[in-house]
Protein backbone atom coordinates (compact mmCIF):
# COMPACT_ATOMS: atom_id res chain seq x y z
CA UNK A 1 0.00 0.00 0.00
CA UNK A 2 1.41 3.38 -1.00
CA UNK A 3 1.32 6.83 0.53
CA UNK A 4 -2.01 8.50 1.33
CA UNK A 5 -1.23 10.93 -1.49
CA UNK A 6 1.76 10.92 -3.85
CA UNK A 7 4.53 13.25 -2.73
CA UNK A 8 4.43 15.23 -5.95
CA UNK A 9 0.66 15.66 -5.55
CA UNK A 10 1.12 16.95 -2.01
CA UNK A 11 3.78 19.36 -3.29
CA UNK A 12 1.34 20.53 -5.95
CA UNK A 13 -1.37 21.26 -3.38
CA UNK A 14 1.12 22.86 -1.01
CA UNK A 15 1.20 25.77 -3.45
CA UNK A 16 -2.13 26.72 -1.92
CA UNK A 17 -4.04 26.99 -5.19
CA UNK A 18 -6.87 24.67 -4.20
CA UNK A 19 -8.30 27.17 -1.71
CA UNK A 20 -9.75 29.38 -4.45
CA UNK A 21 -10.22 26.87 -7.27
CA UNK A 22 -13.97 26.44 -6.86
CA UNK A 23 -14.56 30.19 -6.96
CA UNK A 24 -13.03 30.94 -10.35
CA UNK A 25 -13.10 29.68 -13.93
CA UNK A 26 -14.82 26.31 -14.43
CA UNK A 27 -14.63 25.68 -10.69
CA UNK A 28 -17.73 27.87 -10.54
CA UNK A 29 -19.69 25.30 -12.53
CA UNK A 30 -18.29 22.39 -10.56
CA UNK A 31 -19.17 23.96 -7.21
CA UNK A 32 -22.71 25.07 -8.10
CA UNK A 33 -23.60 21.83 -9.88
CA UNK A 34 -22.15 19.62 -7.14
CA UNK A 35 -24.04 21.59 -4.51
CA UNK A 36 -27.23 21.00 -6.48
CA UNK A 37 -26.57 17.26 -6.67
CA UNK A 38 -25.71 17.02 -2.98
CA UNK A 39 -28.90 18.82 -1.95
CA UNK A 40 -30.97 16.49 -4.10
CA UNK A 41 -29.80 13.44 -2.16
CA UNK A 42 -28.56 14.54 1.24
CA UNK A 43 -30.85 13.92 4.25
CA UNK A 44 -32.36 17.02 5.81
CA UNK A 45 -30.24 18.72 8.46
CA UNK A 46 -29.05 18.05 10.95
CA UNK A 47 -27.12 14.94 9.99
CA UNK A 48 -23.48 13.91 10.22
CA UNK A 49 -21.56 14.22 6.94
CA UNK A 50 -18.06 12.86 6.43
CA UNK A 51 -16.17 14.88 3.82
CA UNK A 52 -13.22 12.69 2.78
CA UNK A 53 -10.63 14.58 0.78
CA UNK A 54 -12.49 17.77 1.68
CA UNK A 55 -9.53 19.99 0.77
CA UNK A 56 -9.66 23.58 2.09
CA UNK A 57 -13.24 23.08 3.24
CA UNK A 58 -15.48 24.69 0.62
CA UNK A 59 -18.14 21.97 0.75
CA UNK A 60 -17.68 21.31 4.47
CA UNK A 61 -18.24 24.96 5.37
CA UNK A 62 -21.23 25.20 3.07
CA UNK A 63 -22.83 22.08 4.56
CA UNK A 64 -22.11 23.28 8.09
CA UNK A 65 -23.86 26.57 7.26
CA UNK A 66 -26.95 24.52 6.32
CA UNK A 67 -27.04 22.96 9.77
CA UNK A 68 -25.15 19.69 9.23
CA UNK A 69 -22.46 18.30 11.50
CA UNK A 70 -19.48 17.95 9.16
CA UNK A 71 -16.24 16.05 9.71
CA UNK A 72 -13.53 16.89 7.17
CA UNK A 73 -10.61 14.54 6.50
CA UNK A 74 -7.80 15.35 4.07
CA UNK A 75 -4.36 13.91 3.37
CA UNK A 76 -2.69 17.31 2.88
CA UNK A 77 -1.81 19.16 6.13
CA UNK A 78 -2.11 22.55 4.42
CA UNK A 79 -5.66 21.75 3.38
CA UNK A 80 -6.58 20.87 6.94
CA UNK A 81 -5.14 24.19 8.14
CA UNK A 82 -7.04 26.07 5.42
CA UNK A 83 -10.27 24.25 6.28
CA UNK A 84 -9.89 25.15 9.97
CA UNK A 85 -9.32 28.78 9.03
CA UNK A 86 -12.36 28.77 6.74
CA UNK A 87 -14.45 27.22 9.52
CA UNK A 88 -13.27 29.89 11.97
CA UNK A 89 -14.58 32.56 9.59
CA UNK A 90 -18.12 31.28 10.16
CA UNK A 91 -18.29 30.93 13.97
CA UNK A 92 -22.07 30.71 13.80
CA UNK A 93 -21.79 27.38 11.91
CA UNK A 94 -18.31 25.86 12.24
CA UNK A 95 -17.16 22.56 10.79
CA UNK A 96 -17.24 20.06 13.65
CA UNK A 97 -13.79 18.60 13.00
CA UNK A 98 -10.99 19.06 10.45
CA UNK A 99 -8.20 16.52 10.57
CA UNK A 100 -5.50 14.85 8.51
CA UNK A 101 -6.25 11.33 7.40
CA UNK A 102 -6.10 8.65 4.74
CA UNK A 103 -9.21 7.75 2.74
CA UNK A 104 -8.25 4.08 3.07
CA UNK A 105 -7.88 4.18 6.86
CA UNK A 106 -10.67 6.14 8.51
CA UNK A 107 -11.61 6.07 12.17
CA UNK A 108 -14.23 3.52 13.14
CA UNK A 109 -16.41 6.31 14.51
CA UNK A 110 -16.62 7.82 11.02
CA UNK A 111 -18.66 4.82 9.89
CA UNK A 112 -21.68 6.26 11.72
CA UNK A 113 -21.91 9.25 9.38
CA UNK A 114 -25.19 9.43 7.51
CA UNK A 115 -23.54 10.68 4.34
CA UNK A 116 -20.03 10.54 2.92
CA UNK A 117 -18.49 12.73 0.25
CA UNK A 118 -15.49 11.52 -1.74
CA UNK A 119 -15.06 14.35 -4.20
CA UNK A 120 -11.39 13.88 -4.99
CA UNK A 121 -9.38 11.23 -3.13
CA UNK A 122 -9.86 8.38 -5.56
CA UNK A 123 -8.19 9.92 -8.58
CA UNK A 124 -5.04 10.48 -6.52
CA UNK A 125 -5.05 6.79 -5.57
CA UNK A 126 -3.38 5.54 -8.72
CA UNK A 127 -3.43 1.85 -7.79
CA UNK A 128 -6.71 0.01 -8.28
CA UNK A 129 -6.64 -1.91 -4.96
CA UNK A 130 -6.38 1.39 -3.11
CA UNK A 131 -9.30 2.86 -5.02
CA UNK A 132 -11.39 -0.18 -4.12
CA UNK A 133 -10.41 0.03 -0.46
CA UNK A 134 -11.31 3.70 0.07
CA UNK A 135 -15.08 3.46 -0.64
CA UNK A 136 -15.42 0.36 1.52
CA UNK A 137 -13.62 1.98 4.45
CA UNK A 138 -15.68 5.17 4.24
CA UNK A 139 -19.06 3.43 4.00
CA UNK A 140 -21.41 4.27 6.85
CA UNK A 141 -22.37 0.65 7.49
CA UNK A 142 -23.92 1.39 10.86
CA UNK A 143 -26.71 3.43 9.28
CA UNK A 144 -27.19 1.62 5.98
CA UNK A 145 -30.33 2.56 4.15
CA UNK A 146 -30.06 6.32 4.73
CA UNK A 147 -26.66 7.57 3.53
CA UNK A 148 -25.71 9.00 0.19
CA UNK A 149 -22.08 8.88 -0.89
CA UNK A 150 -20.30 10.69 -3.69
CA UNK A 151 -17.08 9.90 -5.35
CA UNK A 152 -14.90 11.95 -7.67
CA UNK A 153 -13.40 10.68 -10.88
CA UNK A 154 -11.81 12.52 -13.79
CA UNK A 155 -12.63 11.57 -17.40
CA UNK A 156 -9.94 9.92 -19.45
CA UNK A 157 -9.82 12.56 -22.19
CA UNK A 158 -9.70 15.59 -19.92
CA UNK A 159 -6.08 16.46 -20.69
CA UNK A 160 -6.63 16.01 -24.43
CA UNK A 161 -9.48 18.50 -24.46
CA UNK A 162 -7.52 20.86 -22.23
CA UNK A 163 -4.66 20.65 -24.70
CA UNK A 164 -6.95 21.53 -27.60
CA UNK A 165 -8.66 24.38 -25.72
CA UNK A 166 -5.41 25.90 -24.42
CA UNK A 167 -3.28 25.14 -27.50
CA UNK A 168 -0.83 22.96 -25.55
CA UNK A 169 -0.49 19.96 -27.84
CA UNK A 170 2.46 21.55 -29.63
CA UNK A 171 4.50 21.07 -26.45
CA UNK A 172 6.15 17.61 -26.68
CA UNK A 173 6.05 17.29 -22.90
CA UNK A 174 2.30 17.86 -22.75
CA UNK A 175 1.71 15.63 -25.78
CA UNK A 176 3.52 12.80 -23.99
CA UNK A 177 1.32 13.28 -20.92
CA UNK A 178 -1.81 13.10 -23.07
CA UNK A 179 -0.55 9.98 -24.86
CA UNK A 180 -0.19 8.12 -21.59
CA UNK A 181 -3.49 9.43 -20.27
CA UNK A 182 -5.23 7.94 -23.30
CA UNK A 183 -3.24 4.71 -23.10
CA UNK A 184 -3.74 3.70 -19.47
CA UNK A 185 -5.31 6.62 -17.60
CA UNK A 186 -2.17 7.29 -15.57
CA UNK A 187 -1.47 11.03 -15.60
CA UNK A 188 2.17 11.88 -14.84
CA UNK A 189 3.73 15.31 -15.18
CA UNK A 190 7.52 15.08 -15.55
CA UNK A 191 7.80 18.71 -16.70
CA UNK A 192 8.21 21.86 -14.63
CA UNK A 193 5.00 23.28 -16.08
CA UNK A 194 1.55 23.42 -14.53
CA UNK A 195 0.16 20.32 -16.21
CA UNK A 196 -1.49 19.04 -13.03
CA UNK A 197 -0.02 16.24 -10.96
CA UNK A 198 -0.03 12.48 -10.41
CA UNK A 199 -3.55 11.23 -11.03
CA UNK A 200 -5.59 8.36 -12.44
CA UNK A 201 -8.22 9.20 -15.06
CA UNK A 202 -11.13 6.75 -15.37
CA UNK A 203 -13.10 5.56 -18.32
CA UNK A 204 -16.81 5.29 -17.44
CA UNK A 205 -16.72 1.50 -17.66
CA UNK A 206 -13.71 1.39 -15.31
CA UNK A 207 -15.51 3.60 -12.84
CA UNK A 208 -18.54 1.32 -12.93
CA UNK A 209 -16.42 -1.82 -12.54
CA UNK A 210 -14.60 -0.41 -9.52
CA UNK A 211 -17.85 0.57 -7.82
CA UNK A 212 -19.19 -2.96 -8.26
CA UNK A 213 -15.98 -4.65 -7.19
CA UNK A 214 -15.91 -2.50 -4.05
CA UNK A 215 -19.21 -4.16 -3.09
CA UNK A 216 -21.76 -1.66 -4.35
CA UNK A 217 -24.47 -1.73 -6.99
CA UNK A 218 -24.26 1.01 -9.58
CA UNK A 219 -27.47 3.00 -9.93
CA UNK A 220 -26.59 5.87 -12.27
CA UNK A 221 -23.95 8.08 -13.83
CA UNK A 222 -24.79 11.76 -14.35
CA UNK A 223 -22.85 14.71 -15.68
CA UNK A 224 -21.53 17.57 -13.57
CA UNK A 225 -19.78 20.23 -15.65
CA UNK A 226 -20.64 19.30 -19.22
CA UNK A 227 -18.85 21.31 -21.94
CA UNK A 228 -19.15 24.68 -20.21
CA UNK A 229 -15.68 24.47 -18.68
CA UNK A 230 -14.19 24.94 -22.15
CA UNK A 231 -15.52 28.50 -22.51
CA UNK A 232 -12.60 30.97 -22.41
CA UNK A 233 -14.85 33.75 -21.04
CA UNK A 234 -16.70 31.60 -18.55
CA UNK A 235 -16.21 33.92 -15.56
CA UNK A 236 -17.62 36.89 -17.47
CA UNK A 237 -20.63 34.91 -18.63
CA UNK A 238 -21.15 33.58 -15.12
CA UNK A 239 -21.09 37.09 -13.64
CA UNK A 240 -23.34 38.49 -16.36
CA UNK A 241 -25.96 35.77 -16.03
CA UNK A 242 -26.49 36.29 -12.28
CA UNK A 243 -27.29 33.71 -9.61
CA UNK A 244 -30.94 33.72 -10.62
CA UNK A 245 -29.98 31.86 -13.76
CA UNK A 246 -27.63 29.42 -12.05
CA UNK A 247 -29.91 26.39 -12.64
CA UNK A 248 -29.54 26.82 -16.40
CA UNK A 249 -25.76 26.65 -16.16
CA UNK A 250 -25.86 23.01 -15.17
CA UNK A 251 -28.38 21.97 -17.81
CA UNK A 252 -25.82 20.19 -19.98
CA UNK A 253 -24.72 18.19 -16.97
CA UNK A 254 -28.26 17.35 -15.88
CA UNK A 255 -29.21 15.94 -19.27
CA UNK A 256 -26.80 13.09 -18.64
CA UNK A 257 -29.13 11.64 -16.00
CA UNK A 258 -31.44 10.05 -18.55
CA UNK A 259 -29.05 7.42 -19.86
CA UNK A 260 -26.24 6.54 -17.44
CA UNK A 261 -23.77 4.56 -19.60
CA UNK A 262 -24.18 6.73 -22.68
CA UNK A 263 -24.04 10.00 -20.76
CA UNK A 264 -20.99 8.90 -18.82
CA UNK A 265 -19.14 8.20 -22.04
CA UNK A 266 -20.30 11.52 -23.46
CA UNK A 267 -19.10 13.33 -20.36
CA UNK A 268 -15.69 11.74 -20.75
CA UNK A 269 -15.51 12.70 -24.40
CA UNK A 270 -16.44 16.29 -23.60
CA UNK A 271 -14.14 16.47 -20.62
CA UNK A 272 -16.86 17.21 -18.07
CA UNK A 273 -15.70 16.25 -14.59
CA UNK A 274 -17.12 12.96 -13.36
CA UNK A 275 -18.87 12.34 -10.05
CA UNK A 276 -20.19 9.22 -8.43
CA UNK A 277 -23.02 9.01 -5.95
CA UNK A 278 -23.54 5.90 -3.86
CA UNK A 279 -26.79 5.24 -2.02
CA UNK A 280 -26.67 2.55 0.64
CA UNK A 281 -29.57 0.21 1.29
CA UNK A 282 -30.03 -2.07 4.31
CA UNK A 283 -29.50 -5.34 2.48
CA UNK A 284 -27.17 -7.45 4.63
CA UNK A 285 -23.63 -7.52 3.34
CA UNK A 286 -24.27 -5.37 0.31
CA UNK A 287 -24.58 -1.68 -0.46
CA UNK A 288 -26.38 -0.07 -3.35
CA UNK A 289 -24.47 2.69 -5.05
CA UNK A 290 -25.56 5.47 -7.37
CA UNK A 291 -22.90 7.18 -9.39
CA UNK A 292 -22.61 10.58 -10.96
CA UNK A 293 -20.44 11.36 -13.90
Amino acid sequence: MGESIPREAEAYYNRGIEAGRLFRSHGLIEFARTQEIILRHLPSPPCTVLDVGGGPGAYACWLASLGHRVILVDAVPLHVEQARAASARQPHAPVSDCRQGDARHLDAADATARAVLLLGPLYHLTERPDRLRAPARSSPRARAGRPSLRRGGEPLRLSLLSGVADNLLGDPGFAAIVARDLRDGQHRNATDKDYFTTTFFHRPDELEAEVREAGFDLIELVGVEGPGWLLPDLERRWADSGRARAPARGRAGRRARADAPRSAASSARRGGQARLRWRLTPRPGQFTVASQG
